[in-house]
């Protein structure tokens, strides 16, 4: 007997435990986002082998993924034991009585994610339709030191490090440091990056991390001012590169390039990692760094009975033909 349930936050959910792959699947993490978002809604599926989580906000009409811009990826949650597919598709079900759109976001991948609940919404009766949506850079380290890596770097890279590298001073450190956020607040002010989404909920992820004893602080001084600012995350062996800046003033220096280098060192050698994860965003500083690109994507699920769901549809199946991909 499969019991579904909805909650307007995750502290409601049962007590067992949900397993997180990564810091953006965690309990912690959707408490914060749901303080700020007007509409949460926690799907939950509980039979006696255990529990599924949807974490989801409504949307006007719809419901979608709970997400913000600093997520990686959004996958549902599980308790470690529990009979997934047929949970998943009792919830996929049920959401039909909530809604007749639903939009799932970011979805990995390369765990079978996104194919699952493909799968799983077709056999639940919702046309569906699923595309990429962004890439997300990623650096297997495959056993390699830092210096057999950084070998591999493109020429350009490398020649802007030697010829760079001693122009900064880099201090790195495994706990929250306050000095070394607001060098990070201030720096990124004056950046080529657009005002930061939600500065309060970054501090205290960034904060919770530390206490964790999982976050890597960077910062590059210049003649002891702060030109450029990083912040990492190390989690059962890979390196997350949450955010990032530098100050324009100080772009012939090159700090940003030193720091990330500093960086790699530190997850590659101090704290062996197998895995870096330079999070979304396909862009050209990106790939002079990582090694492989790993695709996110949106899952449309709409049911056929709902006249507002035709032109959507409709568009859908157009964009399917003209790349074509089908759809369920």
């Amino acid at each position: 007997m499969t019991a579904i349930s909805y909650h307007a936050t995750i502290k409601d959910v049962q007590a067992q435990p949900l397993a997180a792959a990564g810091p953006f699947a965690r309990r912690e993490w959707f408490e914060r986002l749901e303080a700020a978002e007007p509409r949460p809604l926690f799907a939950l599926a509980e039979d006696a082998s255990g529990a599924v989580v949807l974490p989801l906000r409504r949307k006007g009409r719809r419901l979608e993924s709970m997400l913000n811009w600093y997520a990686f990826s959004w996958r549902p949650l599980a308790t470690p034991y529990g009979s997934v597919d047929s949970l998943l598709i009792a919830l996929a079900e049920a959401l039909a009585r909530q809604t007749s759109h639903v939009v799932l976001d970011r979805l990995p991948d390369e765990d079978g994610t996104a194919r699952q609940l493909q799968r799983i919404f077709v056999r639940a009766g919702w046309l569906i339709a699923c595309e990429p949506c962004d890439t997300n850079r990623v650096l297997p380290v495959d056993g390699r030191d830092y210096r057999t890596y950084l070998d591999s770097r493109p020429g350009p890279l490398r020649t802007t490090l030697k010829r760079k590298a001693k122009k900064v001073d880099v201090q790195i450190v495994e706990q929250f440091d306050e000095d070394i956020w607001h060098s990070y607040e201030s720096i990124y002010a004056e950046s080529w990056k657009p005002e930061e989404g939600d500065p309060a909920l970054l501090r205290a992820f960034a904060e919770a991390e530390g206490t964790a004893g999982r976050i890597r602080l960077a910062v590059a001084r210049h003649n002891g001012e702060s030109v450029a600012a990083q912040f990492w995350t190390v989690e059962d062996g890979t390196a997350y590169i949450h955010k990032l800046a530098h100050r324009e003033s100080a772009k012939p220096l090159s700090p940003g390039t030193t720091l990330t280098a500093a960086l790699m060192e530190h997850v590659i050698d101090r704290d062996g990692v197998k895995l870096v994860d330079f999070g979304t965003g396909d862009d050209g500083y990106k790939r002079d760094w990582m090694d492989e690109a790993r695709e996110r994507y949106r899952l449309q699920c709409w049911r056929k009975n709902d006249p507002r769901n035709w032109p959507t549809m409709a568009k859908a199946r157009l964009r399917a033909l003209v790349s074509g991909k089908t759809h369920g």
